[in-house]
C-alpha cells in the first residue's frame, strides 16, 4: 500500500500526459496574466507551503507582487491533475508561482513571508494535511535566489532555536512548473469562505530597519 508521506521513485510515478491542462490566463483578482514571463527588471520564484489556496492569497495581497498562480512542481508526472498529485504518485508538491518587482518588494521580504506563514519543519505534511504534495519547498531560477533562500533558511533555523525541529524545506533549482486546474487559481478570491491551511511557528524575523 502506498504511503503518501514517502516520496515516490521516478520509475514508479504516474506517466501523465503530453497535453497541458487548459487554463484561463487572466488573474481573478488583479487581471494580470497567469502565464506571462516576468517583464524586464522583474523576477519569478516558486514556493510550496502546504495547501496552495491560502499560500497564493498570501502573496497576491503583497505590494510589488505582479501575478500569482498555483500549480505542481518538484515531481515526475507530466501535466498532472489535482487528483493524481493528491494520490502521492506524481512526486509533485502544491506550489505558488510568484512574479514580483524587486524594486517594490525584495526577495528577502518574500522569503520572510514564506518562512513565517507556515511550519517548514514538518516534512511531508503541513498541519493536518498529510502527503508529499504538502511538503515545504522553494524552487529558484538563478544562483542569487538560491543563495538568498539558503541564507534565509539558516537565519530562520537560528530564530527557531533548540526548541524546534530542523527545517525540512526543499531548496532546489526550479524544474517544470505545471499549472493547476482553473478552479484552483485564486481559489480563495472565488470562494472567500474556503479552506485555508496556512499556519506558522509563531516565530518571526525582526522588523527590517
Amino acid at each position: 500500500m502506498l504511503n503518501k508521506q514517502n516520496m515516490i521513485a521516478a520509475q514508479d510515478a504516474l506517466p501523465g500526459r503530453d497535453t497541458p491542462l487548459a487554463i484561463e490566463d487572466t488573474h481573478f483578482v488583479n487581471q494580470s496574466s497567469l502565464t506571462a514571463e516576468p517583464a524586464q527588471g522583474c523576477e519569478k520564484i516558486v514556493f510550496g507551503m502546504g495547501c496552495f489556496w491560502g499560500a497564493e492569497r498570501l502573496f497576491w495581497q503583497l505590494d510589488g507582487v505582479i501575478s500569482t498562480s498555483v500549480g505542481y512542481s518538484g515531481g515526475f508526472t507530466k501535466n498532472p491533475t489535482y487528483d493524481e498529485v493528491c494520490s502521492g504518485q506524481t512526486g509533485h508538491t502544491e506550489v505558488v508561482r510568484v512574479v514580483f518587482n524587486p524594486k517594490i518588494i525584495s526577495l528577502p521580504a518574500l522569503l520572510a513571508k514564506f518562512w513565517e506563514r507556515h511550519d517548514p519543519t514538518q516534512g511531508m505534511r503541513q498541519g493536518n494535511d498529510l502527503g508529499t504534495q504538502y511538503r515545504s519547498a522553494i524552487y529558484v531560477y538563478n544562483d542569487e535566489q538560491y543563495q538568498a533562500a539558503i541564507q534565509s533558511q539558516q537565519e530562520y533555523q537560528a530564530l527557531l532555536g533548540e526548541n524546534h525541529a530542523s527545517i525540512t524545506t526543499e531548496i532546489l533549482p526550479a524544474g517544470i512548473y505545471y499549472y493547476a486546474e482553473n478552479y484552483h487559481q485564486q481559489y480563495l478570491a472565488k470562494n472567500p469562505a474556503g479552506y485555508c491551511g496556512l499556519g506558522g511557528t509563531g516565530v518571526c524575523f525582526p522588523p527590517e530597519s
